[in-house]
């Protein structure tokens, strides 16, 4: 059977004919035939039988006579393995499976060969066809191996090669990089030689010392340096440009130098394991350094699989290149990616009053609730001030006090609507059930807590005003007044004697003003973030006012201010009829709310006690609570509750994110050790999980299962525990998107596992249906939410993983659609292409591929490294999801709900995707 012709010279089957019985007469083979002789010698590694049997039965016959002068190697190369040139190294790591291979001076994409209908297996059975010349041709074709060495790489393999075996940072290898080194080592340096102590900070790898304490022996042992003497400038930089090298050949030259310590050029198992367990210490990855030996015979068996005992530095470029293609052809789209979205910015965007006007309005947009809110409560201040200010410019007591009476009374009008104002947020039993109305279309509530911050940014605004006017200009002119004056103009208001100054402050209005400043100034302060979260550090004994147990105790000395504030503004002494002292009339209604939401607590607080019937202690000092549900408890994916440990505090309440679905019949939460409250409960649980775990000898993966209680009946063990909900948040609206995106960071992550089980629960009932009725189920995952769920969850902690180990492989088994797309990140590990993650991201992909289990995370999810990159990932999904409303939940650090709300609106209005922004705030 003939070899069919290329179809990719560009000729006339006349003119290829012609040529082909030319040839023939000539005695050489035509061009076409050496196209074909190339493509063969492009393929994949070929045996000397297989070749010369493929060459065998190819026409036409002249061919053969001139094999082998096609097969001989260079000169240079007879008697070594075979350099491969750009175009084999082209084809060999090409992804579309075409090259440009020259000829003559020109450039023809050719495909990749076809495989031959006469395999070397059937062609075995036929040995009298081979003669003994063909045979001795085909021994002189050498196989295929990747030299040690000094390698060419054409643009298409070198160009992705960039990313891999990174030493160093941008920041340290950059252009002015050698300047800071060079720096650093005429401070370090020690009679002009830099020693190894000092090596990983002088090159920038400060925060990985015994992975560039390996570096530097690599490099001393390859220039034959004693390691004792150090490095010269001269030495230094050199080593610091061959590890900037944007060559990836020398790149892999020092990793493997690394790991080959004896120098011979092979690298046993037991070397492998070593840079394993170093890598494994520089990514902060324990759990991986105790199973280095069975990640090391994972490569040995990958590599060495004819058992030789040793693998060489070709066989590790091999591996390390699949990995940097794959991850050079991603990049190389995401450019593409980013390119077209740079050509599609809107020509609203491209004149600087084009871009403010479209910005504008493209705020307005995405913010009209909050605005049209907030406005209106700034229109409701401004009137209150201006009338009040007004009715006193209007008095008597103006022409003693001036326009000092009429601001400090604006200000407590502004202070008395505000007091009443800031109870309606941390109203949540009322919030929750309004959110299912449609007031939730046109009332910001996802952002009441916000607002209860910007009404007391505005009674402070009022308080202070109205304080320091009094006592720096009114006080002043009431007390130095003229005598007949006063009598005239004020006299009636103070029984006709004149105040002073000790007087005006010991009077009720005086004292109860005083008194009321202090209080709000005190809780003010400690509810600011930096108290709240422990960022201040006070001396003893002072540091126990920073913290939220000081926050939450502070909060509740305004049930006195309230008192206080009702005092001050009736024993007034410019007013006397009661109907017109209105600070009362403001607080009357919204104090009547908040305090039925404390008795409706009071009255969960009977009837939800619950029972814990599982608890389990994750790494991270994470506790769940696994409790029996009550009946009525009635929630959605979303929400959270509060938790009340008497054992721990009478009367402290924690607002915690639920982590069990409404479909399961328990309750389940996830509590991060962070305070003296959860440190506290995290201690009286440990100790009830601690006799049975010990019994038990449970691993960290078994603890979930193995600390439960018999049944559902009440466990003396465990303290108790009481819960206060369910309260709304903003997640809790998930079903109303297309498609979700939900962002956790660290325990962040809470608030999307109810969603997550949720979907899961519709994805088996879909997959029930669909056993009954394939036509009935079509539709039914869409119609009960969104269609498809994007999780990332970003910690930086290894042990993190293990709090929803059991989650994530349920996703894995039970998702076959791929309807949830979960994206694991772990800050810690070095990012993708790191040569200090280099050998972490060699074993993850052969154990996932291997065994459906991810080194890192311990489930079937599979672990990426370092930051995701937002920007891509939004991208992604807009040019996935096109015309799609997308709803971004996102629950962790303030730091970056900025850049993830910027991008929301950034893309809604560059693409046809819609992403609506939500942060968890309670």
């Amino acid at each position: 059977v003939p070899v069919p012709r290329s179809h990719l010279i560009r000729s006339k089957q006349k003119q290829k004919e012609e040529e082909t019985r030319r040839a023939a007469r000539l005695g050489r083979p035509c061009r076409a035939h050496c196209m074909q002789v190339q493509r063969l010698k492009l393929a994949r590694p070929l045996s000397a039988t297989r070749a010369t049997v493929l060459l065998a039965f190819s026409s036409p016959p002249p061919l053969v006579s001139h094999l082998p002068n096609l097969l001989r190697p260079p000169a240079a190369s007879r008697h070594r393995a075979v350099v491969p040139s750009p175009v084999q190294r082209a084809m060999a790591s090409s992804s579309e499976g075409y090259v440009d291979v020259p000829l003559g001076g020109e450039h023809h994409q050719q495909p990749p060969p076809q495989p031959h209908p006469y395999s070397a297996p059937t062609m075995r059975k036929q040995p009298s066809r081979l003669t003994s010349g063909m045979k001795r041709l085909a021994s002189r074709v050498t196989s295929f191996r990747v030299p040690d060495m000094g390698l060419k790489r054409t643009h298409s393999s070198a160009q992705p090669a960039l990313k891999g075996l990174r030493f160093l940072d941008k920041t340290a290898a950059g252009k002015d990089g050698w300047k800071s080194v060079e720096k650093r080592f005429d401070e370090m340096s020690a009679d002009g030689r830099l020693h190894q102590e000092n090596f990983a900070k002088c090159i920038g790898m400060a925060d990985s010392k015994e992975f560039a304490s390996e570096v530097f022996m690599a490099m001393a042992r390859r220039r034959k340096i004693d390691p004792e003497q150090g490095f010269t400038k001269e030495q230094l930089q050199e080593c610091w440009e061959e590890m900037s090298d944007n060559n990836f050949d020398a790149r892999l030259r020092i990793f493997f130098d690394m790991c080959d310590k004896n120098g011979d050029g092979k690298l046993t198992e037991d070397e492998v394991k070593e840079i394993i367990v170093l890598s494994a210490g520089a990514n902060k990855l324990a759990k991986l350094k105790k199973h280095a030996a069975t990640y090391a015979s994972l490569i040995m068996e990958e590599l060495d699989p004819d058992a030789r005992g040793y693998i060489e530095i070709w066989q590790l470029e091999k591996l390390l290149r699949k990995m940097v293609m794959e991850e050079g052809s991603q990049d190389q789209m995401d450019q593409a990616s980013t390119s077209l979205a740079k050509t599609m910015v809107p020509s609203s965007h491209r004149s600087p009053m084009q871009k403010q006007i479209h910005e504008t309005v493209d705020f307005i947009h995405e913010n009209w609730k909050r605005i049209w809110f907030l406005t209106l409560w700034g229109i409701a201040n401004i009137a209150l001030f201006i009338f009040k200010f007004i009715q006193y410019r209007n008095r008597a007591v103006f022409e003693v006090m001036g326009y000092c009476v009429c601001i400090a009374k604006g200000a407590a009008e502004t202070t008395k609507l505000n007091m009443a104002l800031i109870l309606l947020p941390v109203c949540r039993n009322t919030l929750t059930a309004l959110r299912s109305t449609a007031l939730s279309s046109v009332i910001p509530f996802d952002d009441n807590i916000n607002f209860h911050k910007v009404i007391a940014v505005g009674i402070a605004i009022g308080a202070g005003m109205h304080t320091v006017v009094h006592l720096t200009c009114d006080f002043p002119r009431l007390v130095s007044c003229p005598s007949d004056k006063f009598q005239e103009k004020l006299g009636p208001f103070f029984n006709y004697v004149q105040p002073t100054w000790g007087t005006l402050i010991a009077s009720t209005p005086g004292w109860t003003g005083i008194l009321l400043v202090l209080i709000m100034s005190f809780s003010f302060t400690l509810a600011t973030h930096s108290f709240r979260r422990s960022v201040v550090k006070l001396p003893s004994p002072f540091h126990h006012l920073a913290g939220f147990n000081s926050f939450w105790y502070a909060h509740h000395l305004l049930v006195f201010a309230y008192i206080l504030l009702v005092m001050h503004s009736y024993y007034l002494f410019l007013t006397k009829p009661w109907y017109k002292k209105t600070g009362w009339m403001y607080i009357a209604v919204p104090v009547i709310f908040y305090a039925s939401e404390r008795a409706t607590r009071r009255v969960r607080e009977k009837n939800y006690g619950v029972t814990v019937i599982k608890a389990a202690i994750y790494p991270g000092n994470v506790l769940s609570l696994y409790m029996k549900k009550p009946s009525s408890f009635k929630y959605k994916s979303g929400m959270y509750l509060f938790v009340k440990c008497p054992d721990v505090s009478p009367f402290e309440w924690h607002p915690f994110s639920i982590t069990s679905a409404p479909g399961d019949d328990y309750l389940s939460v996830h509590i991060r050790t962070l305070g003296d409250w959860t440190t506290e409960l995290r201690n009286l649980f440990g100790k009830a999980c601690e006799e049975e775990v010990n019994s038990k000898k449970a691993t960290l993966s078994r603890l979930e299962t193995t600390v439960i209680a018999e049944g559902a009946e009440e466990n003396t063990k465990f303290p108790k525990i009481f819960v206060d909900g369910p309260f709304g948040a903003p997640a809790q609206n998930y079903k109303k998107y297309d498609i979700l995106f939900l962002i956790g960071l660290g325990i962040g992550a809470t608030p999307f596992i109810s969603i997550l089980k949720d979907l899961l629960h519709n994805i088996k009932s879909n997959n029930e249906q669909q056993s009954m009725n394939d036509e009935e189920a079509g539709s039914s995952f869409k119609s009960n939410g969104p269609s498809r769920a994007y999780f990332y969850w970003v910690t930086r902690e290894q042990g993190s993983f293990e709090w929803f180990k059991g989650v994530m492989n349920e996703v894995a088994e039970c998702d076959t659609d791929n309807a949830i797309e979960m994206h694991n990140y772990l800050t810690s590990v070095y990012e993708e292409g790191d040569a200090r993650s280099a050998l972490i991201a060699m074993v993850q992909s052969l154990q996932h591929a291997k065994n459906g289990v991810d080194i890192v995370s311990g489930s079937k999810i599979r672990t990426h490294f370092a930051r995701p990159n937002w920007r891509k990932v939004y991208s992604d999904m807009a040019n996935t999801h096109k015309n799609a409303r997308i709803g971004v939940f996102y629950c962790g650090s303030p730091t970056l709900t900025k850049t993830l709300r910027e991008l929301a609106i950034e893309f809604s209005h560059t693409t046809t995707t819609r992403f609506h922004f939500h942060k968890e705030n309670f």
